[in-house]
């Protein structure tokens, strides 16, 4: 079974410096029907103006993910970690007993977007913990690249849960598969563009939920980015 969850139906926010889709309850957000899916808390897709930016504030017990579509996304937090995250790069944070942190636009005219992902932990009160790691163009091209994994294999940034997630980039008529093992789940974002589940069209922020099937099929019907979260 696949469910889909449409981009223009999310929650939305705008600032005037962010202007955030939120797939999930999330802040003033609150839909009882969306709270999540699996051990997939938060997907946020967010837009933050040039010189704009999130204050300091804390995380406990998640991993979050950022992976940034367009411009330059700023991280520093109250480990010492000072990063900018770009395109093609998956910053991992494991806020675990606790961690303060600031993400902002690392431009002060152009605009940054970025996926922030939240995924629950598979323990609690871990040490806090970062991880940032580039993934080239080239091996998205056409095909499902790992990104981030709970064993860290095949050059993923590691995440403290049981769960696979896999980019990809999609020309018009490209085709890639994924089996789920049994009593698996899956979830598929698309971050822009458009693509095609198994026959089913989806568009730039489009979601879907999956259970109760094996074999996956995305088809790009045009230019797309797309990320895959199998789940346990």
């Amino acid at each position: 079974m696949i469910t889909v969850r449409h981009g223009n139906e999310r929650g939305a926010v705008d600032m005037g410096w962010l202007s955030s889709r939120h797939s999930f309850s999330f802040g003033h957000y609150h839909d009882p029907r969306h709270q999540g899916f699996r051990s997939l808390r938060v997907i946020n897709d967010d837009r933050v103006a040039g010189g704009g930016g999130f204050p300091p504030h804390p995380h406990a017990d998640m991993e979050i993910i950022s992976y940034v579509l367009d411009g330059a996304l700023a991280h520093k937090d109250s480990t010492g970690t000072s990063e900018v995250i770009r395109p093609g790069e998956v910053q991992r944070m494991s806020a675990g007993s606790g961690i303060r942190h600031r993400e902002f636009n690392a431009s002060a005219t152009d605009p940054v977007h970025f996926l922030q992902i939240w995924i629950l932990p598979e323990a609690r009160g871990i040490a806090p913990g970062y991880e940032q790691k580039a993934f080239p163009l080239e091996e998205k091209l056409g095909r499902l690249r790992l990104v981030a994994s709970r064993d860290g294999r095949q050059g993923s940034v590691t995440i403290h849960q049981d769960v696979d997630l896999y980019s990809t980039v999609l020309r018009e008529g490209d085709r890639v598969g994924h089996d789920l093992r049994p009593g698996r789940y899956g979830w598929v974002q698309v971050a822009r563009g458009q693509a095609r589940l198994n026959g089913i069209d989806l568009k730039e922020g489009d979601g879907a939920a999956i259970q109760d099937e094996t074999a996956l099929l995305l088809e790009g019907t045009g230019d797309a980015e797309v990320l895959l979260f199998d789940l346990a």
